[in-house]
């Protein structure tokens, strides 16, 4: 029996009780609920992100958001989290800087088939379903990877290597 399930309207900040201060639960990019702009200086609770996930069978296979795409909003959303504008646009500023330019609606998620094939075959590992799984040291037994690559292949790719004197 698979039980899919969505979870939306994430609570968009959570209370720190170390720097007794609200910070952002997912990340500061998320478009928060329209309705729930008003409470932005007065209610940080009452804030909900326009982030969803899906779920199966109580695993986690997506998640995904809406982002802010609005200039001011986006500098406001880092106020609320205590950015002072310095450090807004040490951090940030090629982000806030491009939205003064307009930046089209955008959202999305991507979907973790690895976990739903697992899930579907009732297996108990990602390694199971996963055609070339990685071992601990990320190396791959089946293709010797990370392998070496010939010159031409990194000439092509316009990749050279470059080996120092350790």
């Amino acid at each position: 029996m698979f039980n899919f399930l969505w979870i939306t309207e994430f609570p968009f900040f959570e209370w720190n009780e170390e720097t007794q201060h609200w910070d952002a639960m997912h990340h500061p990019f998320t478009m928060p609920m329209d309705e729930c702009l008003q409470y932005l200086d007065t209610a940080p609770e009452k804030v909900f992100a326009k982030a969803y996930d899906l779920v199966l069978n109580g695993t986690e296979l997506s998640s995904g958001s809406i982002r802010i795409t609005d200039y001011e909003l986006q500098q406001k959303m880092f106020e609320s989290l205590g950015l002072t504008d310095e450090e807004i646009q040490a951090k940030f500023g090629f982000l806030v800087d491009a939205y003064k330019y307009g930046a089209a609606p955008h959202g999305g998620m991507g979907i973790g088939l690895d976990r739903l094939a697992m899930i579907m075959c009732g297996a108990d590992s990602l390694r199971d379903v996963t055609a070339f799984p990685k071992v601990q040291n990320a190396s791959e037994l089946m293709s010797d990877c990370p392998a070496k690559v010939d010159d031409e292949s990194l000439d092509i790719l316009g990749i050279k290597v470059v080996k120092t004197e350790e």
